[in-house]
């Protein structure tokens, strides 16, 4: 485990930070005696003084990304850090006015839970810009079924309906529309779910990428099912569903050119079912989660955050591929933080994570099956990693976009 001055960054800070005059921070010296060591001395302009001059300090600017913007930039959609900034700094808080809408906003879940007339209703939207439309193992329609099915089934519902709206671009093709939507209706049927009502809007030549597509979702919650955040406990056991990293290979292979010796394709599916199966074998489920953006590393620093638990990993467990890996490596991507259409992780307390992995392993969608890690009362938000060599990584929240328009 890391020293706690590591897991807050304030090792980080105190060798790396640079005040716009030149001072080191924590220094109250003022020359470039005090600049670390590791930023090369060609980058260092001082004045007759031996200060850094001002409008030079650009070169030194501190290594960590820039967190303030005036604009929205593609990592404020990427499942990282921006986006965490951009649903808690500003929907949330404005959204949060109404009344009694607090205690929803604040549970932060795939899908929202409803106490309508004795009946608990689960709620979901989502939209998708994948691109391209058309990737191996699917397309945009049937992302958009599964990734809202997934959403509600991450709350322990039974999806019941869905709707469905389209932002068409003039001149897109009526046969590849065709396509798409027969995929998902072809989707709602293997998910069992209908499309009940739905939305189309047409914009400018040019100014709508092809398609997009919206959906919301509705379901109905068992009694006795409380799957949140919020309910996780140290000492319970991290269990995924199967391999990482398949979907977002899949899209990129098509962006890049790539090809594998065993076609990849994208691991997209409905995950009603697998979850249906954990709890009717009366497994108690803290909570789950749908790894899609950000991958395996967001969903697991969402959760540490909010139920305020640490995470240990051990990264030889945690399943991936061999392509992926592959593909991972070519492409300077960590497969923790590529997206799945298919895989979710799963909170259980330790007496029941066995038989977990056992009723996951009977469907075939969790054939691969594995605990992975536990949460610990220590250092709460902090995801770690144990290595192959016994060496530990911080597993933190992306900063920049890695992988974008990859749902």
């Amino acid at each position: 485990m890391l020293p706690p001055r590591y897991a807050r960054g304030e090792v980080f800070r105190e060798k790396f930070s640079v005040d716009p005059v030149g001072n080191e921070h924590n220094s109250s010296k003022n020359t470039t005696s005090h600049i670390p060591a590791r930023i090369p001395r060609l980058m260092m302009h001082e004045n007759s003084e031996g200060k850094l001059s001002q409008g030079k300090i650009a070169a030194l600017s501190c290594p960590l990304p820039l967190m303030d913007h005036a604009t929205v930039q593609l990592a404020h959609g990427g499942g990282g850090r921006l986006m965490q900034q951009l649903i808690e700094g500003l929907f949330l808080p404005i959204f949060s006015r109404t009344e009694g809408a607090g205690h929803r906003a604040a549970v932060l879940h795939d899908s929202a839970v409803l106490n309508l007339s004795g009946c608990r209703l689960a709620f979901t939207t989502d939209s998708f810009v994948v691109q391209p439309l058309f990737f191996p193992g699917g397309d945009i329609g049937k992302l958009a079924v599964f990734g809202t099915v997934n959403d509600l089934a991450m709350a322990g519902a039974k999806p019941i309906a869905l709707s469905a709206s389209f932002i068409l671009e003039e001149g897109f093709e009526l046969d590849r529309l065709r396509q798409i939507v027969e995929s998902m209706q072809k989707a709602a049927e293997e998910a069992e779910v209908v499309i009940v009502t739905g939305d189309t809007k047409v914009v400018d030549r040019g100014k709508g990428d092809g398609l997009f597509v919206t959906t919301a979702g509705i379901g109905l919650v068992p009694t006795g099912v409380n799957i949140r955040p919020d309910r996780v406990r140290p000492e319970d056991c991290v269990i995924v569903s199967g391999d990482l990293g398949r979907h977002g290979i899949a899209i990129m292979s098509v962006r890049e050119g790539l090809s594998f010796e065993c076609p990849l394709e994208s691991d997209c599916a409905p995950l009603a079912g697998l979850v249906a199966t954990l709890l009717e074998a009366g497994i108690p489920v803290h909570c789950m989660r749908d790894l899609t953006r950000g991958g395996l590393a967001a969903a697991l620093n969402e959760i540490a955050r909010h139920a305020q638990v640490g995470m240990e990993l051990e990264e030889e467990s945690i399943p991936v591929s061999a392509a992926v890996r592959g593909a991972c490596e070519l492409l300077g991507l960590d497969p923790l933080y590529v997206a799945n259409e298919g895989r979710l992780v799963a909170f259980i307390p330790p007496e029941a994570a066995s038989r977990a992995v056992e009723c996951l392993r009977q469907h075939p969608l969790g054939k691969q099956a594995a605990i992975i890690g536990r949460c610990t009362a220590e250092q709460p938000g902090l995801v770690v990693a144990r290595g192959p060599w016994g060496t530990d990584r911080i597993i933190d929240l992306l900063s920049g976009e890695q992988m974008p328009r990859i749902c």
